[in-house]
């Protein structure tokens, strides 16, 4: 993976109540990441940006649900989250303050 691509994978941390209880029960951050990227793209990425070890990646395809607002008919956009396993002793920093 180019030095470009990995600066590009991942598009934004997700921080809701279930990504943070997840960080703190089994030290796995949640990350929204571009459709096409592989497992090792997204722990080359995480490793690269946030220089921590990562154990394991898993990902999850959310395809886009049919939405209607009165006569107009939409759909929203299918997007991809990837779970990333740190190794102990090793967590990440938003910056949050």
């Amino acid at each position: 993976m180019n030095a470009e691509r990995q600066y590009l994978v991942l598009l934004a941390p997700i921080i809701s109540e279930k990504s943070t209880q997840q960080q703190q029960k089994a030290n796995q951050y949640a990350f929204r990441v571009i459709r096409d990227a592989k497992k090792s793209e997204v722990k080359a990425a995480v490793e690269a940006l946030f220089q921590v070890k990562v154990l394991s990646v898993q990902t999850l395809n959310y395809y886009g649900k049919a939405k209607r607002m009165g006569r107009h008919q939409g759909r929203r956009s299918a997007w991809k989250k990837a779970y990333v396993r740190l190794a102990d002793g090793q967590n990440i920093d938003f910056g949050n303050g």
